[in-house]
């Protein structure tokens, strides 16, 4: 069977999967298939990236070596017990929902297959995303190499034990919420200084985002790039003094480690 990709799922993540992918170079269009509780989603991304559209999950399943889960964790019981009979022991399966540990995935579809959990990003939306993958037990190298080049499409990639699966959504799963109120309290500073919201808002951006792309790029730390920008009693020092007093270090870990206790808890009832 040709090396099929199945993609259960026309939201947010699923779309930037499948244009990701069919933007890239490891696959063709004709590689992917979409399915999706709205049909209508899945025609418009079937006839965007001409890619096939399954009129269901279960044909979905059944004609694709892999099939992605790209569904909310509320719907994962459903859309497994939609495709539980379509399921093949050859079956690569691969799963993005938030908080669904790999043994729930493998006792709700009742099938000893190899399984994939993997957790991207929303900036996956433009291609700059990074998952974090860990593959089940049962998953060999290549269904680990199939899953990094799948998610290589829109962004980077890591692999990590499951049990760090709920540190990795605390710190690149949510941390696009935690930037965006970085950045909406810098461009509000702006305003409040006098600047316009619009270009108070572009300097904020594009502050941020050539900030990061020199944190990848530098082969310096962190700390030795804060530094390079920090000249004694100047006003990035000045500004970075008010930080500290106020505990935003403290601020940021207590929040990434709020959001991984709730990961945990709600892997926990599942």
């Amino acid at each position: 069977m040709q090396n099929t990709i199945g993609i259960i799922g026309a939201g947010n993540m699923g779309s930037a999967l499948i244009g990701g992918i069919v933007e890239g170079k490891g696959f063709k269009a004709d590689q992917l298939v979409v399915s999706d509780i709205k049909q209508e989603r899945a025609d418009y991304l079937a006839q965007k990236y001409h890619v096939r559209k399954a009129d269901s999950n279960q044909i979905l399943t059944r004609d694709c070596s892999t099939v992605i889960l790209a569904v909310k964790p509320k719907e994962i019981r459903t859309v497994l017990a939609d495709i539980r009979n379509e399921l093949r022991h050859d079956h690569l399966l691969i799963s993005i929902a938030a908080g669904v540990p790999i043994k729930a995935i493998r006792d709700i579809a009742q099938r000893d297959l190899p399984i994939i959990r993997v957790m991207p990003n929303t900036p996956a939306m433009v291609r700059m995303g990074i998952a974090a993958i860990s593959p089940g037990p049962l998953a060999k190298a290549r269904h680990a190499d199939m899953a990094v080049e799948i998610f290589s499409q829109v962004g980077e990639t890591v692999i990590v034990d499951e049990e760090m699966m709920d540190a990795v959504t605390a710190l690149s799963g949510s941390g696009p919420g935690y930037i965006f109120l970085i950045m909406e309290a810098l461009a509000d500073a702006g305003v409040r200084l006098g600047l316009k919201r619009e270009i108070a808002l572009r300097l904020a951006i594009q502050t941020t985002l050539g900030t990061a792309l020199l944190a990848r790029e530098s082969k310096e730390s962190l700390g030795e790039l804060r530094n390079k920008v920090t000249s004694p009693g100047g006003t990035t020092s000045k500004g970075l003094n008010v930080m500290h007093e106020r505990g935003l270090t403290d601020i940021i870990i207590a929040a990434v480690e709020a959001a991984w206790s709730r990961s945990k808890e709600l892997s926990s009832k599942l």
